[in-house]
């Protein structure tokens, strides 16, 4: 729990003022039965009506002051307690930014999306309600029953019999509850995800008429979630009946044996009227802490996922690079026996033994079948994924020695899946270069060839673009990308298959484009066509993750059978069409 006194110290003020704020109010309440008594027991026995207006003056005035105190603390504590819960949500959010690849798979999107808003709401919620209540009610219960016992200490005895069997069922409800909340929250993990799997390819699901298939697995994933919730709740529900039921059992005790003692009179009736009033807030008071205890338990299993988060090991980080402040000046890319897998323990690897090198300016192309590691290969480059054994080198220096922000500032990479978001056009390709002008972004989208569709749109650079990019075409989308990329002004420039939407002839005046503009930069460029390679300096062929050939499109022709293979079948299915 010391990591999270950070988040409290900014608003200590806050955490403090609350809690005494509300004491008052427990003040106020602990001694209005009293006054109310006093009324009865001298002003009505006496018919004395000055004492009366007086004691009643006095009770106005407590209760404005309680009513100022009840103000005042809620304000704290909404302070103290949205605070807290928004510097943690910022921590958790720049932890997950941090993560590496493996990382976000170990958890899920889903996942962490519940913990930085779900999990986190049930710690501020609980924060709230324990600075209100969590000292105001045992200052009420110690309050209360000091004053039950000065006011009447046989009658006062009923208290230790029903206070110790109240705390023993509240802490059952608590121990069983503990475990059903923490079931619950990884429902609500599963649920998200279900979500937002269901609303990111909501167009593949209309497309195949899957409708129906997806709202059976989202009932069956909000059925799982209702049960869950019902299975600790229905513990919860016992809370109230069993307070109730001792407050109402102990109530009547109270007024038969108390009603005797006045009927004796041995106790005034206004002791009566004042100590029936203390036996409810005694436990009103053990209501209340049973409530906070309850959330707490909600809250404890929330709290021990956000900790899950902010206790992972990040396995992709720059701390022992051992030249932070190395830079890339040329673009050389060099890999020295290279082996990797998504999964550390996995014997079967995606890339075996690749070795080669790219002199800095030069282009390459990539080709191979699906699945045979094109992809993981160039993601080595700018350690979006760290190699298992071997090494990647820019410039001769290993990618693990340069600082992370240095090397994927000089790497520009056009995903696979191509990727835009909410915003004007103009804001997404600033992701490329943040100060770039208009020119600086007109040059890079006429380079990428998306000038003419821009200026085609009324609003031009300012066009706002729906979530993903919904609202232009695929291939429009990829040429965005490549322009976003290019302000980069990397010195690599890695395209996985961003021109796979692109007609041939537009894919060529990109190419085009690229001797010109990105003259001296290393381009890496993947492709399922050969003719998005051939005229490339070099020419990478892969199968089953190992290099099968590398060399100029006439020396491949000439000695790989696997890329020979492709171009005729690519040539004589575009000489069919």
């Amino acid at each position: 729990m010391k990591r999270y006194v950070k988040y409290v110290k900014p608003y200590w003020k806050s955490f403090v003022l609350c809690p005494v704020l509300m004491l008052t109010e427990v003040l106020g309440e602990v001694l209005l039965p009293a006054f109310m008594a006093d009324i009865i027991n001298i002003g009505a026995v006496r018919h004395d009506i000055p004492y009366i207006m007086g004691m009643g003056i006095v009770m106005l005035v407590t209760a404005l002051v309680m009513m100022a105190g009840g103000i005042g603390g809620a304000y704290f504590a909404a302070r103290a307690a949205i605070g807290f819960a928004g510097d943690l949500r910022s921590d958790v959010f720049q932890k997950v930014q941090s993560f590496s690849f493996r990382n976000i798979d170990a958890f899920s999107t889903g996942s962490l999306v519940t913990r930085l808003t779900n999990d986190i709401t049930q710690v501020q919620n609980v924060i709230l309600i324990g600075l209100k209540l969590l000292l105001r009610a045992p200052g009420m219960l110690m309050g209360a029953v000091i004053m039950a016992f000065i006011m009447n200490p046989s009658l006062a005895l009923i208290l230790l019999i029903v206070i110790p069997a109240l705390a023993l069922a509240i802490g059952m409800v608590i121990k069983v509850a503990f475990p059903r909340f923490e079931i619950m929250q990884k429902k609500i993990d599963a649920l998200n995800s279900r979500i937002q799997e269901a609303l990111t390819n909501v167009r593949i699901i209309k497309s195949f008429v899957r409708g129906s298939f997806e709202e059976e697995k989202f009932a069956a994933s909000n059925e799982d979630l209702k049960q869950s919730g019902l299975r600790a709740f229905r513990v919860v529900i016992l809370n109230m009946p069993i307070m109730m039921l001792a407050m109402n059992v102990t109530t009547l005790a109270v007024v038969w044996t108390g009603g005797r003692q006045v009927l004796a009179g041995t106790m005034p009736i206004g002791d009566l009227t004042a100590f029936t009033t203390y036996i409810v807030q005694v436990l009103m008071s053990l209501m209340i802490l049973a409530m906070v205890l309850l959330q707490s338990s909600r809250a404890v299993a929330s709290l021990r996922r956000i900790t899950e988060v902010l206790d992972t090991e990040v396995d992709l980080t720059d701390a022992y690079s051992a030249r932070k402040d190395a830079v890339i000046t040329k673009g050389t890319v060099e890999f020295r026996n290279v082996s990797f897998s998504y999964y550390k323990d996995n014997a079967e690897k995606v890339l075996s033994d690749i070795s080669f090198k790219i002199e800095a300016g030069e282009t390459v192309g990539i080709i191979g079948s699906t699945g045979c590691g094109k992809t993981s290969l160039v993601q080595l480059i700018p350690r979006l994924y760290d190699t298992d054994s071997g090494g990647v080198y820019i410039d001769g220096i290993n990618v693990k020695d340069y600082s992370l922000r240095h090397l994927r500032d000089s790497v520009g990479m056009v995903l696979q899946k191509n990727v835009l978001f909410s915003g004007s056009i103009a804001e997404n390709l600033r992701w490329g270069d943040e100060s770039a002008d208009q020119d600086t972004m007109e040059a890079a989208a006429s380079a990428a060839q998306a000038a003419g569709f821009i200026s085609s749109f009324p609003e031009g650079y300012e066009t706002n673009l729906s979530q993903g990019g919904v609202n232009v075409s695929g291939g429009q989308k990829q040429r965005l990308c490549i322009a976003r990329a290019l302000l980069k002004r990397p010195k690599i420039l890695i395209l996985d298959d961003s021109t796979s939407a692109v007609d041939t002839a537009t894919e060529a005046e990109i190419r085009k484009s690229f001797s010109g503009s990105l003259r001296e930069t290393t381009k890496i460029i993947i492709a399922q066509r050969i003719t998005s390679v051939m005229e490339a300096d070099h020419i990478i062929v892969m199968e089953e993750g190992r290099i099968s050939g590398m060399g100029s499109h006439e020396e491949m022709l000439a000695q790989c059978a696997t890329y020979r293979e492709i171009y005729e079948s690519q040539m004589e299915k575009e000489a069919i069409a």
